[in-house]
């Protein structure tokens, strides 16, 4: 367990998908109580069954104010407080630039506008506890890629937004942060790969240097670094998690010198 965090209260969105849980997972071990809150009944249920006690599931449509109100009422009612939140929840489905603006405005309710509105619903709680707030960003903010719009763009947004509330509610003392995960074994690597994670690694390797795509609980430890006392004087900023994709080029980090070797 880790002691600074043992104790408190964390929210935490997209908890039922495989990155979430492992997320949820990494607090309850480190003796925090989790509020895993995602619209997926079945797979939340099945969590917060294996995790015990400190876990405790809340069905919960983010893109619905309503919600969010009640999700926020009733974790105060029955934790008696909110010391951190993580917004993960994220849908993938992206047609590019061939969406439609009801595509465009369904993702960003869900994937931008919803976990601002939790962070504007959970402000007071925070700041009352001198809380930290993590945004999940993602490589695929950063970087360009053909045939996607509305994912990138929601966290490359993300990024942006994340300086913006750190420098609002520092002088709440609530600290904000963001981590970039890379390919990442989650359900959407699942789904494109037909479950094989050897797969997903040997196609991924090439991106990250450290040879390998993520685990959920890479991103997690990460998350849990950026909520505990560890990270006090961090702020604003943004955690690649994601082997040394990011810091690649289209190079893949090999010299002029290697590329035009290996093609003699």
């Amino acid at each position: 367990m880790t002691p600074e965090l043992q104790g408190k209260v964390a929210i935490v969105t997209g908890a039922a998908a495989m990155l979430g849980r492992a997320i949820v997972r990494a607090f309850v071990q480190a003796g925090a109580q989790v509020l895993a809150v995602d619209i997926d009944v079945p797979r939340g249920e099945a969590l917060a069954a294996g995790l015990g006690a400190r876990c405790r599931f809340v069905a919960c449509d983010i893109a619905s104010d309503a919600a969010l109100d009640a999700l926020v009422a009733g974790a105060l009612g029955t934790e008696g407080r909110i010391d951190f939140l993580v917004n993960n929840a994220v849908v993938y489905g992206d047609a590019g630039l061939d969406a439609a603006r009801a595509d465009w405005l369904a993702a960003l309710n869900v994937n931008l506008v919803s976990g601002a509105m939790l962070v504007q619903k959970t402000t007071e709680a925070l700041a009352a506890q001198g809380g930290a707030i993590v945004n999940m960003g993602s490589v695929g903010g950063k970087f360009g890629a053909a045939g996607r719009a509305l994912y990138p763009a929601a966290k490359a947004a993300i990024l942006q937004l994340t300086r913006n509330q750190a420098a609002s509610l520092a002088p709440r003392r609530v600290r904000v942060n963001s981590v970039s995960p890379g390919w990442t074994w989650s359900d959407a690597l699942s789904r494109m790969t037909g479950d094989d994670r050897a797969l997903a690694d040997r196609v991924g390797a090439p991106m990250h240097p450290l040879g390998r795509v993520g685990d959920g609980d890479d991103v997690a430890q990460v998350v849990l670094f950026l909520c505990s006392d560890a990270a006090r004087f961090v702020t604003g900023a943004d955690i690649p998690v994601d082997g040394g994709f990011s810091m690649l080029g289209p190079d893949q980090g090999r010299s002029a010198r290697d590329w035009f070797e290996s093609q003699a």
